[in-house]
């Protein structure tokens, strides 16, 4: 088996070398950085989208696996601070894959990318001996050297978060604790989860595009992985620590496991950014609402402040290829 992921990043991350010549900024943010012209500089991020990992034909819409698949490109262009501009498409299908799932996935994927102006300019088409394998790459502008970054979190700094934390996980849940009934019951789940966030996570373009155009923020990462995962990421790459309020955290659920679900659940695609005390980040921004969960420290580490005032480790435990949580 490989390293688990983020090992594997990392020594693929040393391998290639440092970002040069036309790459500002190369492995180790949401999105790749390249020198651009007019006074901008591109944005470039590719995701898979992997049946069997990322989506269940039983439990999700075709329409909603094409939406995800182009949200979760659109959410790193987000984090950098940066608009859209076009996306590239790579699908692998088995051979008895049925065209109408081809035609619904392709519908919910063209519509976010209708109308977040984003451009579908190409891609490829394999037969695949597996399950369906979806590649997603988007580009996107920025001001030039006015990308957000993981590295720019400085001690004093305020953390936030937009949004409600941990839908995704706890639909999840669900969907697993279901996992033993009939087929009709399954179809039954696609209406209870149909139209959710889960299904259909909206990228935070406009609070990104915000928060670049202010200036406000000083270091910036979807949430994909997890808080603690995605926290882990800025704290590693700005070389700092953080602290972070139980009470302080908007959860989605409000089950047993609904802090586990908000610090370690994936795929909520919400913005995770720091700010100087001193800046004035209101409660809703980007059509979104924002909220302050700690703050960024100088030793290492990171730490959770529980209700009852008691202070903890707080690890990385979000979600990872190859690791603990397969």
């Amino acid at each position: 088996m490989p390293l688990p992921e983020l090992d594997l990043i990392e020594r693929i991350r040393r391998r290639a070398g440092s970002a040069r010549g036309a790459v500002r900024t190369g492995i180790g943010d949401d999105c790749a950085v390249l020198r651009g012209s007019a006074g901008k500089d591109w944005l470039v991020t590719t995701d898979l989208t992997v049946e069997g990992v990322h989506f269940r034909r039983d439990w999700h819409p075709a329409r909603a696996v094409g939406h995800r698949c182009l949200a979760r490109g659109l959410s790193d262009i987000a984090a950098m601070g940066g608009a859209p501009a076009a996306a590239f498409l790579s699908l692998a299908l088995p051979r008895r894959t049925p065209q109408r799932w081809v035609d619904e996935f392709l519908e919910g994927y063209l519509a976010l990318a209708r109308r977040t102006g984003v451009t579908l300019a190409g891609g490829d088409i394999a037969e695949s001996k597996a399950g369906i394998v979806a590649d997603t790459m988007v580009l996107g502008t920025v001001p030039r050297g006015q990308a957000i970054l993981r590295s720019g979190s400085k001690p004093g700094d305020q953390i936030y978060v937009s949004g409600r934390l941990g839908g995704a996980a706890a639909a999840v849940a669900e969907l697993r604790a279901r996992n033993k009934r009939t087929r009709a019951q399954h179809k039954q789940n696609r209406l209870v989860w149909g139209t959710p966030t889960y299904l259909f996570p909206e990228p935070r373009l406009a609070l990104g595009d915000w928060l670049g155009r202010r200036h406000l923020a000083t270091s910036m990462i979807d949430l994909s992985d997890g808080l603690s995962s995605d926290l882990a990421h800025i704290c590693d790459e700005s070389r700092v620590g953080a602290v972070v309020y139980e009470d302080a955290i908007p959860m989605a659920d409000r089950g047993d496991k609904a802090l586990e679900f908000a610090l370690h659940g994936g795929e909520d695609y919400e913005l995770l950014f720091t700010a100087p005390a001193r800046a004035k980040i209101p409660p809703t921004a980007g059509g979104g609402k924002i909220a302050r969960i700690g703050e960024i420290v100088r030793s290492s580490g990171m730490w959770l402040v529980e209700s009852d005032g008691r202070r903890r480790p707080l690890r990385p435990l979000g979600w990872q290829h190859f690791g603990r949580n397969r």
